[in-house]
């Protein structure tokens, strides 16, 4: 595969999360938060699960075993990796319910400029410096995302925050707990199947679940669980296997500007000049703390070599 094949696999996996936003607040309007997030990431494990299945028979033939599944170890990492997905989620997807979807994509892409900083608060890593720099303009985004005035945040603006950093989380343990494990489609599995597992456990408790209401969420559930959960995943598996690092960045970060594409195309929304500086702010300072060290870091092993 050719290096502009794999960005435009890269480039569909952000189109396909970026609408993903549209089909999570048309599945509010019929069901409940929990509710959709559980029946979503079920529907996102059965998907994976043959590529489990083919992935552990391939470890176990380049391993002359029988069988190959994970040690209980990496259960474990699976299965914490799968409680801060929940939690990020679950508070996106409540968000929704109050915010736009073009300040949920923004925000949500937060997460990039939050890994350092709890990477440096739970773990003591350094981060590079350009993480302040990020942080700023994060922090003025977010104000001119609020048309200037962070009174006109609404609280799923910062219920979505606070889901970027589980989010950010969620990256740190990944690479904390499992390293370089072969294991993708493992890990995307089983921190599928916790998800949705979570989910539907709070919905019994605090939502009603009635069939009808599922039925006519059921297309925006097929395109969250099955196309923006199977399908996206599988994309930016294949995509990042034959592209450079910064590159894959670039056009997974594509995912905000296509949620806000979407969000005025399907759903009419606006957000004037204030608020487009804001998302613009925000993806630079993404794009700045994903590239700048990766860019850094290529060159001096360049100059080294």
């Amino acid at each position: 595969m050719s290096r502009w094949q794999a960005n435009a696999l890269l480039l569909m996996a952000g189109a396909i999360w970026g609408l993903a936003f549209i089909a999570q607040v048309e599945g509010l309007e019929h069901i409940g938060p929990f509710l959709f997030v559980g029946l979503r990431f079920l529907l996102a494990a059965l998907v994976l699960l043959p590529f489990f299945l083919l992935e552990s028979r391939r470890l176990a033939v380049a391993k002359g075993r029988a069988a190959s599944y994970p040690v209980a170890r990496e259960w474990r990492g699976f299965v914490l990796i799968g409680f801060a997905l929940f939690f990020g989620m679950a508070f996106q997807q409540v968000g929704l319910m109050t915010t736009s979807v073009t300040n949920s994509g923004f925000l949500t892409g937060l997460y990039v400029v939050f890994t350092p900083l709890l990477g440096l608060v739970i773990f003591g890593q350094r981060p590079h410096p350009v993480i302040w720099v990020g942080a700023a303009l994060s922090f003025i985004g977010i104000f001119l995302l609020s048309g200037g005035e962070f009174e006109r945040l609404v609280i799923g603006d910062f219920l979505t925050i606070v889901s970027a950093v589980f989010w950010a989380l969620q990256v740190l343990l990944i690479a904390h707990l499992l390293g370089n494990s072969e294991r993708a489609m493992g890990l995307a599995f089983v921190q599928f199947l916790v998800t949705g597992l979570a989910g539907m456990a709070v919905a019994l408790v605090v939502e009603p679940i009635e069939l009808e209401g599922i039925l006519k969420a059921l297309p925006s559930l097929a395109y969250a669980g099955v196309i923006a959960g199977g399908l996206a995943f599988t994309l930016q598996v294949i995509g990042q296997r034959h592209t450079t690092a910064p590159q894959a960045v670039l056009f997974l970060a594509t995912e905000a500007p296509f949620a806000a594409l979407f969000g005025f195309l399907f759903r009419n929304e606006r957000i004037g000049t204030p608020g487009l500086l804001g998302c613009t702010l925000i993806l630079v300072a993404i794009l700045l703390v994903e590239l700048l060290p990766m860019l850094r870091q290529r060159r001096d092993s360049v100059s080294n070599g």
